[in-house]
C-alpha cells in the first residue's frame, strides 16, 4: 500500500484560496498520476509548520515519514517512485525537455507574470501575511507595489511577447506534451492558473493560442484548475 501523501499548499485569507503556481504545479501532477492527496492550507509566515523539510517554502511534500520540497524535485520523485501511474515525461527525453520547459517558466514567465498580478495579492492575504508579502517583494522588485501598479500596462505588453514561443507552439498542438497535457504543461500553466486566481486582469487576448491551451487545461484532470477558488467577488470558480 502506498503512504498517504500530504500537501503544504500556500492560501490567502480564504483556506481555499490557493495561488501559488509552484504549488500548482504539483498538484496537476499528482492529479496526473491519480494520486490522492490531502492539501494543508499554509501561510507565508508559518515557516515552522515546514520546518522538517529544511526550508521555508511551498510545495512541500510529506510522504510518510519523508519531507519533499522544490517543484521539480517532487514532479521527479513522484515519476520515480509511483512508476506504474501515468507518466509525467513520457521518457529519458522528455524528462530533459520538461526540466529546461520549468527553467523557463520560473526565470522568465513567473517574473513576467509577476509584474503584472503582483499588486492585488495583498488584498487577498491573510493580516498576519501581509506586511511579509510587501516588504518582501519590494526588496525583489526594488520598488514599491504602488510603482508596479503603476507599470502594468507595459508588464502586460512585455509578458505578451515573452508568451511568442508558448503561442507559436500552441498554434500547433493542443498541449506542449503534445496531443495530451503532461509536466511541460504544469509547469508552465502554474503561471496561469496563478493570474486568473489572484488577478481579475487577462493574460491573453481571448482569440490568442495561448488563451485556448488554458481552456483545455482548466478542463483537464476532471476540471481541477476551473474549479479552484477565484478571489474575484461575485464570481464562481
Amino acid at each position: 500500500m502506498n503512504p498517504s501523501i500530504r500537501m503544504f499548499d500556500l492560501a490567502g485569507a480564504d483556506d481555499e484560496l490557493r495561488f501559488s503556481p509552484n504549488c500548482w504545479r504539483t498538484r496537476l501532477a499528482l492529479a496526473h498520476k491519480g494520486l490522492p492527496v490531502e492539501t494543508v492550507a499554509w501561510r507565508f509566515t508559518e515557516k515552522d509548520r515546514i520546518a522538517p523539510s529544511g526550508q521555508g517554502k511551498v510545495p512541500v511534500l510529506v510522504v510518510g515519514d519523508r519531507w519533499l520540497h522544490e517543484s521539480w524535485d517532487i514532479a521527479e520523485y513522484l515519476e520515480d517512485h509511483y512508476p506504474q501511474a501515468p507518466s509525467l515525461f513520457g521518457c529519458a527525453q522528455g524528462r530533459a525537455t520538461a526540466r529546461f520547459i520549468n527553467q523557463w517558466s520560473s526565470s522568465v514567465l513567473h517574473p513576467a507574470v509577476a509584474r503584472v498580478v503582483v499588486p492585488d495579492i495583498p488584498a487577498a492575504l491573510h493580516e498576519k501575511d501581509r506586511a511579509y508579502f510587501r516588504s518582501t517583494r519590494e526588496a525583489a522588485f526594488g520598488r514599491s507595489l504602488e510603482t508596479i501598479a503603476g507599470e502594468r500596462e507595459q508588464a502586460l505588453a512585455a509578458l505578451r511577447q515573452v508568451l511568442t514561443p508558448l503561442r507559436s507552439v500552441l498554434d500547433q498542438q493542443p498541449f506542449l506534451a503534445g496531443a495530451a497535457p503532461a509536466y511541460a504543461d504544469h509547469c508552465v500553466f502554474g503561471a496561469f492558473q496563478w493570474a486568473r486566481i489572484i488577478s481579475p486582469l487577462a493574460l491573453t487576448e481571448p482569440d490568442d493560442a495561448v488563451s485556448a491551451w488554458v481552456e483545455r487545461m482548466l478542463d483537464a484532470y476532471d476540471g481541477l484548475a476551473r474549479a479552484a477558488r477565484r478571489n474575484l467577488p461575485g464570481q464562481q470558480p
